[in-house]
């Protein structure tokens, strides 16, 4: 469960990514080299900007919910793990170089 969310958090933030980029500025930089100024025919006639806005829109509540969702995930998975009973103390051995007290 934890992986195919992470996997699609990754793959929506790249989406997003690439989503905003394409949109249309008010300098129409990089939208205009991909054709999102003169895709008019295609979105219809009020050109790309509904389309783009509601698909925005879309992309960031998906990635808002996988990241809400892996952040619970990350955070409660900590007391599902079992943690081993502690071991008995063992006594540290005597080093080897250690001089010996000789009784006078």
């Amino acid at each position: 469960m934890m992986t195919v969310l992470a996997i699609v958090h990754v793959i929506v933030a790249v989406a997003l990514i690439f989503i905003v980029l394409l949109q249309t500025g008010r300098g129409s930089e990089i939208g205009a080299a991909f054709g999102g100024g003169s895709s008019q025919t295609l979105f219809g006639s009020s050109g790309s900007s509904g389309f783009m806005t509601k698909l925005t829109t879309a992309a960031v509540v998906i990635f808002m919910v996988t990241s809400l969702g892996l952040a619970y995930i990350y955070s409660h998975r900590e007391a599902g793990l079992k943690i081993a009973p502690a071991q008995t103390e063992e006594k540290a051995p005597v080093p080897a170089n250690t001089p010996v007290q000789e009784k006078k």
